[in-house]
């Protein structure tokens, strides 16, 4: 059997203890990190190392990084999700409030125009609003939310901002029924603005029911004028003073409408109609389209002059006291 096969049993071999070589591990640390703070020569590298592992750090990292980016997008998107959902509530809020604001500057301007309106007249008013048109369709009537409780009494005339609309014809405890001006039924006496010329003005109705009067060679023409908000100027002579576009106002010879009230621009005049001219109108108030109203008072007339001799006052008649008869016939 050669030497060299010869092995020493594991029992018997023996080699440097776990305690000496601990202590030479401690030594050789010490050792190192003492030449590093004095000579510096570790950072090379560790700067080699770092270069070396960085590229590990970073595919070890990227998991994290993901986790966290889809965490951020998830959660941003979320957040804008809600802003969006706010932003779009302010959007349809100050969308109505512009409306809203809309409709009330609207309405201030007609209520200044009605205020303008008011002061114009010189007589008592009470304002309205127009609830409905009534369902005939014969007629050309509105419903107002005021009635005889708010001091409205049949006859009353009724205009807007621009214009006459029409006459107070029936009253209710909560509601007035007035006939548009436009109605076939309707006459108010009026007058040319420009040379004071007097007229009655007359509804046109449907229109078609005033064919009949006029030539035939206008008809045509008049079919398209006259309209269910025109008007009819009539018992005026052919040679009159009368032309397009003249204003015509309310004459105040009736005594139920004021004088000096807008109401209606001449648009044709036919001279050839026969021996009184055919005049067509356009009405200058907002008929069947105006929402608030005045009610026109009447007219407060002045009161009697004194006698100019004396300097009294004038009698009043007064009412006789009617006498009662007995059944004898005796007083």
């Amino acid at each position: 059997m050669p030497v060299s096969d010869f092995q020493t049993h594991p029992v018997f071999r023996r080699g440097v203890s776990a305690k000496v070589r601990l202590l030479v591990y401690i030594t050789a640390c010490l050792v190192v990190l003492v030449a590093d703070l004095r000579f510096r020569y570790m950072e090379s590298v560790r700067g080699y190392l770092h270069t070396v592992l960085l590229p590990m750090r970073s595919i070890a990292s990227e998991p994290v990084k993901l986790l966290g980016n889809a965490t951020d997008h998830f959660s941003n998107l979320g957040d804008l999700q809600e802003e969006n959902a706010k932003l779009r509530q302010h959007q349809l809020d100050g969308a109505e409030r512009l409306l809203r604001f809309d409709d009330l500057e609207q309405e201030n301007a007609k209520l200044r125009e009605l205020l303008g309106m008011r002061k114009k007249t010189r007589v008592k008013s009470l304002a309205a609003e127009v609830l409905y048109n009534v369902p005939d369709s014969s007629s050309r009537k509105i419903i107002l939310d005021q009635g005889k409780r708010a001091g409205i009494t049949h006859g009353l005339a009724v205009v807007d901002a621009e214009g006459l609309l029409g006459q107070v014809t029936r009253v209710y405890p909560t509601q007035a029924e007035v006939t548009l001006i436009t109605d076939r039924n309707q006459a108010v006496p009026v007058q040319v603005e420009r040379n004071g010329l007097r007229g009655v003005m007359f509804g046109a109705g449907q229109g078609l029911r005033t064919l009949g009067d006029v030539p035939k060679r206008w008809q045509q023409a008049v079919q398209s004028d006259i309209g269910p908000g025109s008007l009819i100027l009539r018992f005026v002579l052919v040679n009159a003073d009368i032309q397009p576009n003249d204003r015509l106002v309310t004459s105040g010879l009736d005594g139920i409408f004021p004088p000096g009230l807008p109401v209606a621009v001449v648009e044709n005049v036919d001279r050839e109609a026969g021996a009184f001219a055919h005049i067509t109108c356009r009405p200058l108030g907002g008929v069947e389209k105006s929402f608030r109203v005045l009610v026109l008072g009447r007219m407060e007339l002045p009161p009697p002059q004194p006698n100019p001799e004396t300097g009294d006052p004038p009698l009043i008649p007064v009412p006789s006291k009617p006498v009662r008869r007995s059944e004898g016939g005796r007083e």
